[in-house]
């Protein structure tokens, strides 16, 4: 079996409509691309049936995190309007990140004729002692989810 592995602009991919069988994002568009441009390019590109699975921070991390520092143990951004998320690395760089409520996020895929199929909060497995995310204390990690596995099926209706 072949298959092709590209790199390029998740929000403007050089392929055709319905070209693919199966399009993931492990920590890639799903966090650095804005959700509005990507999921629209996703569907595009799935054929009908395809499925798109993507990994992202958890809506509850990134409520939880300041512009700078460790997750906080209480909320430190509104729910409502969250979109684009700015923050300030260890080396004082500015950078963004993008996410979406969960609520925005089934929208958003429903208007591109995806259908949610799962929603998994990854939780950290017991006696686990790596912790891969230095923001996020090993206590925070213990109790709420840092991470979010989405899995959508491209709809086999017409006009979707």
């Amino acid at each position: 079996m072949r298959f092709p592995l590209i790199q390029a602009d998740a929000e403007r991919v050089p392929l055709g409509a319905g070209c693919a069988d199966l399009v993931i994002s492990e920590y890639g568009a799903s966090v650095w691309c804005d959700p509005y441009q990507w999921i629209p390019e996703a569907a595009r590109l799935l054929r009908p049936g395809g499925r798109l699975v993507f990994l992202a921070q958890s809506s509850l991390a990134r409520l939880c995190m300041p512009g700078r520092g460790s997750a906080a143990y209480r909320l430190v951004r509104d729910l409502f309007g969250l979109h684009r998320v700015v923050r300030r690395g260890t080396s004082g760089v500015e950078y963004q990140l993008f996410t979406l409520p969960h609520g925005d996020w089934i929208r958003l895929m429903a208007g591109c004729g995806l259908i949610v199929e799962d929603l998994i909060e990854v939780q950290v497995p017991r006696g686990a002692t790596r912790n891969d995310f230095p923001e996020f204390p090993d206590e925070w990690v213990r109790r709420w989810p840092t991470e979010e596995v989405w899995l959508e099926r491209r709809s086999t209706r017409a006009g979707r």
